[in-house]
């Protein structure tokens, strides 16, 4: 997710450790399992999927599924995925991994980082298996920009008008409705079929050509969106599925932002806890309060006056927001906010556009790595209707803002990208309907900053099985992160089936 795009769902994804080299080519076709679909989806249910190396230990290969679920016959587009075979040579089928955004690349999450993904009992057991959703990555992409300096433009954008005035909302305007105006000239008829619904459905022939009866599953973030949408839709076909940092998925896109807003105070205000007290840290010596008002005065300057990089590019308040919630994602990376910090204050630029450009997937010679940020706000804006009433939007900003007052202002008016898309939302913000879903376990970090954790509450609260597994500490998810408490729920659920007789506190 992106900080510009209000909703910052995504897992930061850290390549750790190496691979074991496997055997190259085992099992290079893959045989359906018997589908009980309507004659039309037939072709896309029993494809044969042929799996070629790529890579030490790896291999790739590609699905088809409509461009459009409500016209199988038409145009088909491509799924991209990637397979680490099970490491005990024998597996129990595939386990379908997410890593969040929207946006996010899972074969490149399982293939940069699968010791990061997914425990060593799982690699045991299962064949792991990353795919790129529609829209992301190696599948058919959503593209939004023809060079990368149009991409710079909007995501480093500072509106010359005051955050509010009419004038801020018409220059917010016309930049959105023009960058969604290029998505739609530049990716076609897929932009208007990127939703979470078409990907859920898209998951289920996945499921199928994997030659799997049941759907095993692991969604972090934004993956556990797309995962409870397949147990409304697919319930009998659901097999283990953990969803960790969870969304509510009848939360209002105004509410998701104010919740986010806080969340990341929150877990700035912790990170203050331990700087105020620390010598070497910017901020030693104020008090906790003290130093948020500091932060929020910071971009406030950055807002009215942007600082200017020697590639030209301006850092104002909203590229600075970006770079702060970037280490607060993980605490192993709070370190690198006092240099944040000081550099800023000094009028450097470097280490604030560096953190930017990490989070957005932007190389150091400004070519994008990828077409995550373009990505998510496709996805986004037609999953969360909008709204485009501008007494409504300020009074939406202004209750945001009461609730989160050092990062409100960024996030509240981060929310108007999708107001002028060019194609209509089509999600709709209720309570999950599954009542026939299996047993489910849900992951929630207390201290979850970009997914709090009374999400994974209510989502647990909203499936007839689910398991709340709670995690008491900072950071973005818990699963596979040091935590054996955590570690042995999932895990025993999901290679052995057994799923904890009640929740866990971890």
């Amino acid at each position: 997710m992106r900080a510009r795009l209000a909703l910052v769902l995504a897992v930061l994804v850290l390549a750790v450790g190496g691979c074991a080299a496997l055997d190259p080519n085992p099992r290079s076709v893959s045989t359906p399992a018997p589908a009980d679909v309507p004659a039309e989806l037939e072709p896309f249910y029993t494809q044969v999927l042929e799996w070629e190396p790529c890579g030490s230990g790896f291999q790739c290969s590609n699905a088809e599924v409509p461009l459009d679920w409500a016209d199988p016959a038409g145009d088909r587009i491509d799924l991209a995925l990637l397979r680490r075979p099970a490491q005990n040579g024998d597996p129990q089928g595939s386990l379908l991994v997410n890593p969040g955004g929207p946006g996010a690349s899972g074969v490149d999450f399982v293939r940069d980082s699968a010791d990061y993904a997914t425990g060593r009992p799982l690699q045991e057991a299962f064949d792991i298996v990353g795919f790129d959703p529609r829209g992301v990555g190696r599948s058919t992409p959503v593209e939004c920009a023809d060079e990368p300096e149009d991409l710079d433009e909007y995501l480093f954008a500072v509106p010359d008008a005051e955050p509010g005035t009419p004038d801020w909302y018409a220059e917010s305007d016309e930049l959105s409705a023009d960058f969604g105006a290029d998505c739609a000239r530049y990716t076609g008829d897929l932009l208007a079929h990127v939703d979470t619904t078409s990907a859920a459905r898209d998951l289920d022939v996945l499921r199928a050509v994997l030659g799997d009866e049941k759907l095993n599953y692991l969604g972090y973030s934004y993956g556990t969106s797309l995962g409870a949408r397949y147990l409304e839709l697919f319930p009998e076909r659901a097999g283990r599925l953990v969803l960790d940092g969870a969304l509510d998925p009848a939360a209002s896109l105004v509410e998701v932002t104010a919740s986010q807003a806080e969340g990341f105070e929150g877990a700035l205000r912790a990170w203050l806890e331990t700087c105020v007290d620390d010598p070497e840290c910017v901020f030693h010596g104020d008090s906790v309060d003290e130093a948020a008002e500091r932060i929020r005065s910071l971009l406030d300057r950055l807002a009215a006056s942007p600082l200017r990089a020697d590639d030209g590019r301006e850092l104002g308040n909203v590229t600075m927001f970006t770079a702060i919630i970037l280490p607060l994602y993980n605490r192993a990376n709070w370190p690198a906010l006092s240099e944040l910090f000081t550099s800023v204050l000094d009028g450097d630029t470097g280490t604030a556009l560096a953190l930017a450009d990490e989070y957005y997937g932007r190389g150091e010679d400004g070519v994008y790595l990828d077409n995550a940020a373009e990505a998510q706000l496709a996805v986004n804006c037609l999953d969360f209707p909008s709204t485009i009433d501008p007494v409504q939007r300020e009074a939406e900003a202004q209750a945001i803002l009461a609730r989160a007052p050092v990062f409100g202002r960024e996030m509240a008016y981060g929310m108007l990208s999708c107001a002028r898309w060019p194609v209509p939302p089509t999600g709709e913000r209720a309570p999950l309907d599954a009542p026939t879903a299996p047993g489910v376990i849900v992951v929630g970090t207390t201290g979850d900053p970009a997914t709090p954790y009374a999400w994974a509450q209510a989502l647990a609260d909203q499936l007839p099985e689910g398991i709340l597994v709670t995690f008491e500490g900072e950071g973005h998810t818990a699963y596979n992160k040091s935590n054996e408490c955590v570690d042995s729920a999932v895990e025993t659920f999901l290679v052995e089936g057994e799923l904890p007789r009640a929740d866990v506190t971890c």
